[in-house]
C-alpha cells in the first residue's frame, strides 16, 4: 500500500509518540532545572518526526531517503541523551529502558523502510 500523505507512514506515528514520552519526562522532576538538557531532548525528537514529514514532501525518493537518515541520525541522538538521563538520576530505570525500547524499535522501522525504498524504485 502507497502512502498518500506522512501521516500515514508508522514510522511517523510512531515518531510523534515517542514526542508525546520525551515531553513528558522532560516537564517534570530535575529536568525542570536543567533547561539545556531538556531542551536538547525536545529538539532531537522534534526533528524524528519533523524529518520524515518533511522529507515525504520533497519531489525525490533520493531526497525523502536523505531526510529519513537524518531522522534516524536522531533516534541514536534520543538514545545517547537517554543515557545521560538515567546516569544523572532524571529518569528511572524502567523508564529508560522503555523509552531506549522504543527509540530503538523506531530506529529499525527508519531503516527498513530506507531499505525498502532502496529496493523498491518505483516507489516515491
Amino acid at each position: 500500500m502507497k502512502a498518500n500523505c506522512f501521516e500515514e507512514l508508522n514510522i511517523w506515528k510512531s515518531s510523534r509518540i515517542l514526542v508525546e514520552k520525551i515531553y513528558y519526562i522532560t516537564r517534570q522532576g530535575k529536568f525542570l532545572r536543567d533547561f539545556g538538557l531538556s531542551n536538547q531532548f525536545q529538539r532531537a525528537v522534534v526533528s524524528i518526526s519533523v524529518n520524515i514529514a518533511e522529507g515525504f514532501e520533497r519531489n525525490t525518493r533520493k531526497e525523502f531517503m536523505q531526510f529519513l537518515y537524518i531522522s534516524k541520525g536522531s533516534c541514536g541522538e534520543i538514545r545517547s541523551l537517554l543515557y545521560l538521563a538515567l546516569y544523572l538520576d532524571y529518569i528511572s530505570v524502567n523508564e529508560f529502558s522503555k523509552l531506549k525500547e522504543h527509540v530503538i524499535d523506531l530506529s529499525k522501522a527508519i531503516a527498513a523502510f530506507i531499505r525498502y525504498l532502496k529496493n523498491n524504485p518505483q516507489t516515491k
